[in-house]
């Protein structure tokens, strides 16, 4: 029965011991943000085509695409930089007559074949979409601004998230009255590419080129840090 206040008295003696093992901290998180110009872009384009039959609507896909890789290639765009990102091929409803109790009726086909293509000479996008849809895209996903070199930004991004971090600390150490120690810890939180642009659209070829706004994009990096406090 004397066994567990031995124990219990145990443990009070070695929680000081404990607490004095661990140091007082002041941790917290810095968020760095670089904004640059975009030097590529990346655009998601096809074409998509009908037909009374899967092979007529595959047939006349086909032909179309190759236009505009064609086009692709004979604008410079090297052929690593396009891929095929989606092929389908599916039945047509037409599905009005539905509510009369009749079921769904077949009125062919259609045909879609994407590509995604990336963009290093950001001057020559507007026309190179132009181009395109007058050899036949009639659909376009997205146009994303990038950075072809972005592991320079992301360092600047971390090291403007260190000093964000220092900051928050020395402040938060004055309004203590404490002073900085030695830095116990260090985190990346993670680094957020650019990802910016415009959602998809369908149009055809314009009577002068797509005008293009590129804008900036941003590289942000987060860090969380940890000091101990020096009394």
């Amino acid at each position: 029965m004397r066994i567990l206040p031995l124990v219990f008295s145990a443990l009070l003696i070695a929680s000081p011991a404990f607490a004095q093992d661990a140091p007082s901290v002041i941790s917290v998180t810095g968020q760095g943000t670089i904004a640059a110009m975009p030097d590529m872009a990346t655009i998601s384009l096809g074409v998509a085509t009908n037909g009374s039959t899967a092979r007529e609507a595959l047939d006349a896909n086909s032909e179309a695409i190759a236009a505009v890789l064609s086009r692709l290639t004979a604008s410079g765009i090297a052929e690593k930089d396009i891929q095929t990102s989606g092929l389908s091929l599916g039945p047509v409803y037409d599905y009005s007559s539905a509510n009369e109790g009749r079921g769904p009726k077949l009125t062919g086909f259609q045909a879609s074949n994407m590509v995604t293509v990336k963009v290093r000479a950001l001057n020559e996008l507007g026309a190179l979409l132009d181009t395109t849809v007058g050899e036949g895209a009639n659909t376009i996903n997205g146009v994303f601004f990038g950075l072809e070199e972005s592991d320079a930004k992301a360092d600047e991004a971390r090291l403007a998230a260190m000093a964000d971090a220092r900051r928050k600390a020395e402040l938060l150490a004055e309004a203590a009255d404490v002073r900085l120690g030695r830095i116990v810890s260090i985190s990346e939180g993670g680094v957020a590419m650019p990802m910016g642009g415009m959602g998809a659209v369908a149009f055809e070829r314009a009577a002068a080129p797509v005008p293009i706004a590129e804008g900036e994009v941003t590289v942000s990096a987060s860090v969380s840090i940890s000091w101990e406090i020096d009394q």
